[in-house]
């Protein structure tokens, strides 16, 4: 096969033939080229975290016997992003009859407008060069899809303009499959394609024949499919027709990151930071958080688990974040930006657009469901740092660590952490309170300046979701108080003051 650079300087037909070089079917591409890469140790779909011993191998073994391919999985399981990292295992250019449609071979060509123009200019064909990244064609599945859009038309206005009658194949429009001929083509959401138009793609699949208005047409279509479906949509919105789900070689279930780790991984890879976010500073405690919220909402009683938590929220979630921390600094006129705890609570509109609620969260509230999923968030957080609270209460007083935190509120005292504290506002408040700073020192007696503050902070919010003390929201910020103080506060009580709104 010639260099790149030489094959470009091709431009007929016959140096092409003097060229020796040899058509390949785009499965015999795929094929070839992840066999070099995978002799070469290569990675073939960069940026896809979590799939190394479980989808990927999946694909190249699809690829390998040379399928069509189903990727199977909810929403946010990098099912497109897979498809597309396909086109890196295309050769880099391929040659095509200039003007062409179909994307037609010079050397087995397809279309009538190919076979006459060959037919005409013989060995003086003129050729072009298609690039891979030309090479991929993508649909979304949706009901108003017609078989037009996807197989093709008669076109009475090419019929007038040419002077053909309809009964001349060229009078037809071809739509995006046979457009693809020689690339990948995919077809996300499958289950939402009616089954009428689901039948149409049974021989092009199988036969390669296309049927357009009465034109049978026998057109052997050089196509990778790939399809993406959801499981929730063969049961709600649609399914996949038995004979063409019988037609599609390899079906490869995908999963959610079973891990904090490559949950963060993927999160931070894909987050975009805007200038000058890249200031803030963002510790690894509250970036696995991000991570344990999205784990938290996948196993909530309140989340529709049919529907799925998309890795798409700890996105953005995570640019929320970032954002809340900004915004401060910016308020403040401080050049650096520290994100805090309080700040993941900046993210609850990205959490509310992302999630799919069933009926006892719709009840309960989207806001309601979102403090919630991040108050178990940091709860489970909170373990890895900080010794059990429930297990610390059967303890005496001398060796509970919290004991003099709780006694600080306990006294009366309260606390509020507003939104857009300066960072000296914020130390100071945090250091107000006895116990908290000698809880770090103790447990964590690495942390220094910010960092130790953040963890003041962080011991703070999981002692009120272990309900050693209250933690309420306002408007600006959060108040932290003693967990009895309702209960002996009657005016407050029967003035409905404090109601279950405002508690997570």
């Amino acid at each position: 096969m010639p260099e790149t650079s030489d094959l470009l300087k091709i431009k007929t037909l016959g140096e092409l033939k003097k060229s020796k070089y040899v058509s390949k079917t785009i499965k015999e591409e795929l094929r070839d080229n992840l066999i070099e890469k995978l002799k070469k140790k290569e990675s073939v779909f960069e940026g896809i975290w979590g799939y190394e011993d479980t989808v990927i191998p999946d694909v190249e073994r699809a690829i390998l016997s040379m399928h069509h391919i189903n990727l199977l999985g909810l929403r946010g399981q990098a099912k497109t992003r897979i498809a597309r990292l396909m086109v890196n295992l295309l050769d880099e250019y391929i040659p095509v009859v200039e003007g062409s449609d179909l994307n037609d071979d010079p050397l087995n060509p397809l279309s009538r407008y190919a076979k006459d123009l060959i037919a005409e200019k013989g060995d003086k064909t003129p050729v072009s060069w298609l690039h891979r990244e030309e090479r991929y064609n993508e649909k979304l599945a949706t009901p108003d899809v017609s078989v037009a859009d996807l197989i093709g038309d008669v076109d009475p206005i090419k019929a007038a303009t040419l002077k053909l009658p309809y009964s001349d194949e060229r009078v037809i429009h071809f739509g995006l499959i046979p457009r693809s001929h020689r690339c990948i083509f995919v077809i996300n959401e499958l289950p939402d394609l009616q089954a009428r138009i689901q039948v149409s793609l049974f021989n092009i699949l199988q036969e390669g024949d296309i049927q357009i208005r009465g034109f049978k047409l026998r057109l052997p279509l050089d196509i990778q499919f790939v399809f993406t479906a959801n499981p929730e949509d063969y049961t709600n919105r649609g399914s996949i027709v038995t004979p063409l789900k019988d037609r599609i070689d390899s079906q490869i279930v995908t999963h959610y990151p079973k891990s904090i780790e490559i949950g963060r991984k993927i999160t931070l890879q894909e987050a975009k930071v805007k200038k000058g976010q890249e200031a803030v500073q963002v510790g690894e405690l509250l970036k696995d958080l991000v991570e344990q919220i999205a784990v938290v909402a996948r196993e909530s009683e309140y989340v529709d688990a049919k529907s799925g938590v998309s890795a798409r929220m700890t996105i953005s979630a995570y640019e929320n974040l970032l954002s809340t921390a900004e915004r401060r600094s910016i308020l403040n006129g401080e050049k650096k930006a520290n994100a805090r705890i309080a700040d993941i609570y900046g993210a609850i509109p990205a959490i509310n657009g992302k999630i799919e609620l069933v009926y006892e969260g719709e009840v309960e509230g989207p806001v309601y469901v979102a403090q919630s999923l991040i108050g178990k968030a940091i709860r489970a957080e909170f373990l890895k740092y900080f010794p059990d609270p429930e297990k610390e209460k059967k303890k005496k007083e001398g060796k509970n660590p919290y004991v003099q935190i709780t006694s600080w509120f306990a006294a009366g005292n309260q606390m509020d952490l507003l939104n857009d504290l300066t960072s000296k506002e914020y130390a100071a408040r945090l250091n107000t309170i006895d116990g908290l700073s000698e809880l770090v020192e103790k447990l964590h007696p690495e942390l220094k300046g910010d960092e130790k503050l953040f963890m003041m902070e962080f011991a703070l919010h999981g002692l009120a979701e272990f309900s050693l003390i209250s933690k309420q929201a306002l408007d600006h910020g959060l108040h932290f108080k003693d967990l009895l103080d309702n209960l002996f506060d009657p005016k407050k009580y029967l003035s409905g003051e404090e109601d279950d709104e405002n508690y997570y």
